[in-house]
């Protein structure tokens, strides 16, 4: 699995772990008991995402190609998110992640790893 990090407004910085694969974008975060703040997983090439199987709620945001978030919800486990127009890729984050409609991500060259 791909890893990089991802900067935002307000000093946020994210530790991502990339689903690049269908077997890493199936399993997603589903084997986890809990994610740290920090953390995400990002869903490359998706509009659309579930919490079936999930223990713990997520913050999920839904990104442009550019990775502006277009929309951003909490999610409790058993929820489903329907498409979304103008969105290419979900990052799942810690519930408490504070990003919101309009916030721009950008890549941290410098801090990218094969964990």
């Amino acid at each position: 699995m791909r890893h990089l990090t991802l900067i935002g407004p307000r000093g946020i910085t994210l530790r991502v772990e990339v689903a690049g694969t269908r077997r890493e974008r199936m399993r997603g975060l589903l084997d986890r008991e809990a994610i740290a703040p920090g953390d995400a997983m990002l869903i490359e090439r998706a509009r659309s995402v579930h919490t079936f199987g999930m223990r713990f709620p997520l913050r999920v945001l839904f990104l442009d190609r550019d990775f502006t978030v277009v929309h951003a919800r909490t999610m409790r486990p058993g929820r489903l998110a329907l498409p979304r127009r103008g969105v290419s890729h979900v990052l799942e984050c810690h519930e408490g992640t504070d990003l919101r409609p309009g916030d721009r991500l950008g890549q941290d060259r410098a801090a990218v790893s094969s964990r």
